[in-house]
């Protein structure tokens, strides 16, 4: 990676250089730009939180190759992912706004394809964003129910298991303090932000020793390394086919680290700090991630028994691990249950990081007047906050959970956006990058080099594997109730922000608008 000067950067120490930049990309500087390198860093690191995206889709991991689809998964899913983040990163140095995808698409796109370009990056980005912010926060809510049975008895001891109406409840509960901590100034962000990173990064490694120490019973490092579980009750038996779906663990927790680019208004040296927050994020998490991985998996001696819906945990197969490993050596689980809570409390921050990602995502697109009613959510309030985006994102992602009441199926079909979705956004601005603006662009201090497009195009074929891959059928035979819902979802979503484009948005959405004088 290179560094070098910026075009027109000031060196006076006069005007912060990311405002400068933004100054030059034609926008007035509206929010309040008081977060360091550090604090851009933490919001990305406590939305891919290894502690969230780990503990909550374990149990897919276990059933479908368990330890092999788990450790080897991460490393492949870390080595893209780290190629994915650096071509954002080097666009997110020549473009730090807070529009982030969809203002690169535009202007890597051309004049000709920028509005069609920037409104299809920007639905997929902030669909894929409030997808994300719902599955964090009802993961929060299931975990929370599972919390409530252990603590009570569990499952085969009378404990209480609150019902679908319940759990809905604790997601708005939740969603309502993200909203009103969301609603405070940035500097108070900055610091829960920092809290959030260092409660990740504190737990995980509490965790992944603690809980192999305590458990009496312990796989061998031939089983963690070796064993690929081929009984995954589901009649999925293809080898590749069953590891695929087990390493969807590994891409869906390495997600979420635009927020770094979505918060460079708000981040002083934007152009340098802002891709330094994408690239450390993802760094950082794949090695704490590992660890908590190998950890935990060190724990696993009987999967068959974890996935049972019928143990303590109900199921849940890392509430389980955590509960009978204290159990099994002091005779109660309680010291499981606060390590479950150590969890609850990283998938809390998770949230409240992603409802800010959210919300600038929101102020950004309706400055441009992308969305309907712009003129409201691109409001900002005394305290230089976009508290209107804070709330609407807060309300469109308790709505998105609402269909669980109904079928958990179409929820998780509609949470399957979440990870697909925005990888899609994830590579469209990288691929006009490296094809129509292959010459064009001008990168800003933090850049690849010479390295740029061919750390592009594997970002760019790496996103188009994955979205193939995590398509396919998740078990046999295929029916309404197993059916994989994800190309649905997804397609769904194109072909309606298409249509929108076609029938409407074509005719007044002229991407990006800025506004101030260039």
């Amino acid at each position: 990676m290179v560094i070098t000067s910026h075009v027109n950067r000031k060196e006076n120490g006069v005007l912060d250089s990311g405002h400068s930049r933004l100054n030059e990309l034609g926008y007035k500087q509206e929010l309040k730009r008081d977060l360091s390198v550090l604090s851009n860093f933490a919001i990305s690191f406590s939305i891919i939180s290894v502690l969230t995206g780990v503990t909550t889709l374990y149990n897919n991991g276990i059933r479908f190759g368990g330890p092999v689809s788990i450790v080897y998964g991460w490393f492949i899913a870390a080595s893209f992912t780290m190629s994915v983040g650096s071509s954002m990163a080097e666009i997110c140095s020549s473009y730090p706004t807070s529009g982030g995808l969809y203002y690169w698409s535009a202007k890597l796109a051309g004049p000709n394809w920028a509005p069609f370009a920037s409104w299809i990056t920007g639905w997929f980005n902030i669909v894929g964003q409030w997808a994300g912010t719902t599955s964090v926060d009802f993961s929060l809510a299931q975990l929370i129910q599972v919390i409530i049975l252990l603590s009570t008895g569990g499952k085969n001891g009378g404990g209480y298991k609150a019902s679908k109406y319940l759990v809905i409840a604790f997601h708005g509960g939740i969603l309502l303090l993200h909203a009103s901590i969301n609603s405070l100034p940035v500097s108070w962000l900055s610091f829960l932000g920092q809290v959030a990173a260092a409660w990740n990064i504190v737990g995980v490694f509490v965790l992944m020793i603690l809980i192999p120490c305590v458990a009496t019973e312990t796989a061998s490092a031939k089983s963690v390394f070796t064993h690929f579980n081929t009984d995954n009750g589901e009649g999925v038996d293809n080898n590749f086919h069953i590891f695929v779906v087990g390493f969807l663990m590994s891409q869906y927790t390495l997600t979420g680290f635009d927020a770094s680019a979505h918060m460079t208004e708000e981040t002083k040296n934007a152009d340098t700090n802002g891709p330094k927050g994408i690239i450390s994020s993802i760094g950082i998490s794949i090695i704490v991630g590992f660890g908590y991985i190998l950890g935990i998996t060190f724990a696993v001696t009987n999967i068959p028994f974890l996935l049972d819906e019928n143990n303590d945990a109900g199921g849940y197969a890392i509430a389980e691990i955590f509960y009978q490993a204290f159990k099994s050596r002091y005779g109660r689980g309680v010291g499981g249950i606060i390590c479950l809570g150590v969890v609850a409390v990283s998938i809390f921050f998770c949230g409240m990081s992603c409802v800010t990602a959210n919300s600038r995502m929101t102020y950004a697109f309706s400055r441009d007047g992308a969305m309907p009613f712009s003129s409201v959510w691109h409001k900002i309030n005394k305290r230089e906050v976009p508290i209107n985006a804070v709330w609407l994102s807060v309300f469109i992602s308790f709505c998105m959970a609402l269909p669980s009441l109904g079928s958990i199926v179409a929820f998780n079909s509609m949470v399957s956006i979440a990870t697909i979705g925005l990888y899609i956004a994830y590579a469209l601005p990288i691929l006009f990058r490296v094809t129509l603006a292959r010459k064009s662009f001008v990168p800003g201090p933090f850049n690849l080099g010479r390295y740029g497009v061919l750390v592009g195009w594997i970002a760019v074929i790496w996103v188009a594997i994955i979205s193939v891959l995590f398509s396919l059928p998740v078990a046999f035979p295929v029916t309404i109730e197993t059916l994989n819902y994800t190309p649905v979802a997804v397609g769904g979503l194109f072909i309606l922000v298409v249509s929108s484009w076609v029938f409407k948005a074509r005719y007044w959405f002229r991407g990006p608008i800025t506004n101030i004088d260039a």
